[in-house]
């Protein structure tokens, strides 16, 4: 019998370790190579080496801590209701509803469309003149117009609302996974102790969805704190005058519009560095959970 030589396995993870170089781990080494540096559109062919001076820069202006706590706030609020509606869409839709299959295809169409489509769709609808949304608040509701893309506040809250839209279909077809997989004897056993509705939710479901739960939730964390697109596409850019923006749309705009390179990387690296931080105290936290349940 013919034996398979011993580099053929590492020849046919060739294609993929090449692509992974190419497309990860070159650029990561490239940033941390450039954030070191005074490379910008002043000095794009001949730059020096500063060492630390970006990173002395970026933790000593006000606009990295106010970004970053508005970072925070965005992460928090979107992940918040993307689990929230996510389990609580799930829950309905394992039980007896008519039509089931066709609602959770109706639910998980704003996953499957492009996001940029959606997040330029939004954007037309929070127009404040003819928008969907304020004509719905004003005709429908009788409420006065809210003006979406010209106060910041507001402008901040409507990508919000288009990334939970986006967002809560990922969680909601992963709970419904965690689902199937709770043993119907659980129940059982909850309804001879006579427990109600929430005290079998709190102690048998949320329990059992845990362990998908959590690593979507790490996962949708680390996306949505890199979510550049819908922030940059519903709010034009960070607009109005720059009050929007996050930390990777900022990281964006110092990058291609004001050509400050080795500061965009700068402050890419402390981003790539804080959610890494994040990960593994997850990670370690959830880890040690396990070995003390």
């Amino acid at each position: 019998m013919l034996r398979a030589p011993r580099a053929f396995p590492y020849q046919l993870l060739l294609p993929a370790t090449i692509v992974m170089l190419a497309v990860v781990l070159f650029p990561l080494g490239y940033s941390f190579w450039l954030a070191f540096r005074n490379m910008s559109l002043y000095h794009f062919r001949v730059h020096d080496f500063v060492g630390l001076e970006n990173f002395r820069l970026i933790l000593s202006e006000s606009v990295f801590w106010t970004l970053l706590a508005k970072s925070a706030a965005w992460t928090f609020v979107n992940v918040f209701f993307h689990v929230t509606l996510g389990v609580l869409l799930a829950i309905l839709l394992s039980g007896p509803v008519r039509g089931k299959v066709l609602i959770r295809t109706l639910l998980v169409l704003p996953w499957a469309m492009p996001q940029y489509i959606s997040a330029l769709t939004w954007r037309g609808m929070f127009n404040y003149e003819y928008g969907a949304i304020n004509l719905i608040l004003k005709q429908w509701l009788h409420l006065p117009p809210v003006p979406w893309l010209s106060d910041p506040f507001w402008a901040f809250v409507a990508p919000i609302l288009t990334n939970i839209w986006l967002g809560f279909p990922f969680m909601m077809v992963v709970a419904l996974g965690g689902l199937t997989s709770i043993p119907g004897e659980l129940y059982e056993a909850a309804d001879l102790d006579g427990a109600n509705g929430w005290e079998k939710f709190t102690n048998v479901t949320l329990p059992s969805l845990m362990p998908v739960l959590v690593p979507a939730m790490l996962l949708g964390t680390i996306w949505t704190f890199n979510n550049t697109l819908i922030v940059w596409l519903v709010s034009n850019g960070g607009q109005p005058a720059d009050a929007t923006h996050i930390l990777v749309t900022f990281i964006y705009k110092v990058a291609f519009t004001y050509s400050r390179y080795s500061y965009a990387a700068a402050f890419s690296v402390v981003v790539f560095l804080l959610l890494l931080g994040f990960v593994v105290y997850v990670m370690r936290r959830t880890s040690a959970q396990e070995r003390t349940a």
